[in-house]
């Protein structure tokens, strides 16, 4: 079901609600969880684009490396499959490909600082921007803040979990303006944590404010946060924001996410209110 709102400079960038499956009725929804890079925040817009290109490079080293299309197509599955969860887990993946491929045992961690290292190159104009002071609104997922606001606006306790370090997490949550929004504690991953950051949010969540899954909507572009919510019965909308042109659908996220078993696909928060209404009434 397509569900069109609003108008745009290209038909294909029509705002619309994508659904898969519909709400549950009447909507059970308290908590709302958010992923942050490309959820919320767009600093980091790109990182893909680093992290593929070097994991290629370091598997393409290996005594028993396949060409470089057949290494690009599995770099980019690994790496798609596993947005979402801490970077470590990427690279802990990088590390078993290149033992595949006669490679020796390396440190993940090793593998981390080098792409961090790169990604940082990458997004240091943007850091440094939004420290001069630019807008921050040019860094957010379009509606952002006007769905914080709803959200809080009608009784919602609003959470956020992220792959990204903590550090990091807090330090662009910071510059853009948006950790007073959030309840708790802004998640992110941390060196001493080895299970999925997200599940363990998830599964305090539901323990701490006694929730049955039912009551926990998702906003995410990942494929973990979207399986991980799914398997506890909340509603998950996967956000499949077109990152460089903050407008329209990407489709390779839209896939990932549909594949994921994403509930509903939007573009971005643009119709902060229209979704919320059709999400809680189907108006």
């Amino acid at each position: 079901m397509h569900k069109p709102i609003g108008a745009a400079r290209r038909p294909e960038d029509a705002w619309r609600m994508e659904v898969v499956r519909e709400p549950p009725r009447p909507a059970p929804f308290r908590f709302a969880l958010f992923d942050f890079d490309g959820t919320v925040s767009l600093i980091r817009e790109g990182w893909q684009e680093i992290m593929i290109p070097y994991f290629i490079e370091v598997l393409a080293a290996m005594p028993r490396a396949e060409s470089e299309a057949e290494i690009a197509e599995a770099v980019t599955g690994f790496v798609d499959r596993l947005t979402g969860k801490q970077t470590i887990f990427q690279c802990i993946r990088l590390d078993e490909e290149a033992q595949k491929r006669g490679g020796a045992p390396s440190a993940p961690g090793a593998y981390k600082a080098e792409y961090l290292r790169r990604l940082e190159a990458h997004i240091q104009g943007r850091v440094s921007a939004l420290r001069m002071g630019a807008d921050p609104e040019e860094y957010l997922v379009p509606g952002s803040r006007e769905l914080f606001a709803l959200l809080r606006e009608r009784g919602y306790r609003l959470h956020l979990a992220s792959g990204t370090d903590e550090a990091d997490v807090l330090r662009e949550a910071s510059l853009l303006g948006i950790e007073g929004w959030f309840d708790g504690r802004i998640h992110g991953a941390r060196d001493d944590l080895t299970d999925c950051s997200k599940e363990l949010v998830i599964r305090d969540i539901i323990r701490e404010n006694h929730l049955t899954g039912r009551e926990l909507l998702s906003f995410g572009d990942g494929f973990v946060e979207i399986e991980l919510v799914a398997g506890i019965g909340g509603y998950t909308v996967g956000v499949a924001t077109d990152e460089r042109r903050r407008e329209g659908v990407n489709q390779r996220k839209r896939a990932r996410l549909l594949e994921a078993g994403a509930d509903m696909i939007i573009p971005d928060f643009a119709q902060a209110r229209s979704l919320m209404d059709y999400l809680e009434s189907g108006e």
